[in-house]
């Protein structure tokens, strides 16, 4: 059997994607993303699950996105399913980037709460790509759950996201404002300083989130 130049790069890609070295597995992914073959697109989601190097993780996602979401929605949502956090956390990310509605359902409570920061930071950022029109408040209420949760980095996707929501976010904050844990309570100050003034930065919003409640306030005014 003759094999044509299509074969050859094909087989060539994959062969790539499996190497053990990180610049050779970039450069077959940058390969297939900018000659798309759907022969390489399982290759492709099963390769973000395990990848080690976060710059040849970010090709193969842009490599997914290159390809038809017919093809590659089915494969990454039964990511979302996978035991590894990595697997659920690269699809979530891939996801986001393509931007189809149709993965919207997928996006469960179970995601949003995961118990891996980054599966979770992910999980936020795709669903308010995805979010359907008049769901937002839902969203919001979920993610509002999450207030007070692990460290400023996992802190600061959070309030992104829900200042990406817009108003959907306000009554949420507003009930935070009066939850009994402190973390909780210094989030919602944070985020909504930031929602108003994004050019002060985070870290500022959260210092001025303890002192006010150190002094026992809202920080809004009366």
């Amino acid at each position: 059997m003759t094999m044509t130049n299509g074969d050859t790069r094909t087989t060539r890609a994959l062969r790539g994607l499996r190497s053990d070295s990180p610049s050779v597995r970039l450069r077959a992914a940058l390969a297939v993303g900018t000659a798309p073959d759907p022969r390489c697109v399982d290759e492709l989601v099963g390769r973000c699950g395990v990848e080690p190097d976060f710059q040849v993780r970010e090709m193969l996602t842009w490599a997914l996105t290159r390809h038809s979401s017919a093809l590659t929605l089915p494969r990454l949502l039964d990511e979302l399913r996978s035991e590894r956090a990595q697997a659920r956390g690269q699809a979530l990310h891939t996801l986001s980037k393509i931007g189809d509605g149709r993965a919207w359902p997928a996006i469960t409570r179970e995601l949003l709460t995961d118990a891996d920061d980054e599966v979770a930071r992910c999980a936020w950022r795709a669903a308010v790509v995805l979010v359907p029109e008049g769901e937002e408040s839902e969203l919001a209420g979920v993610l509002a759950t999450q207030l007070g949760r692990g460290g400023r980095e996992t802190w600061l996707s959070l309030s992104r996201a829900l200042i990406a929501l817009g108003e959907a976010m306000t009554p949420v904050l507003r009930t935070a404002l009066s939850d009994p844990r402190p973390p909780v309570r210094r989030h919602a100050i944070a985020t909504e300083k930031l929602s108003h003034d994004p050019q002060a930065g985070f870290d500022f919003a959260i210092e001025e989130a303890k002192r006010i409640v150190a002094l026992g306030t809202t920080g809004r005014e009366e």
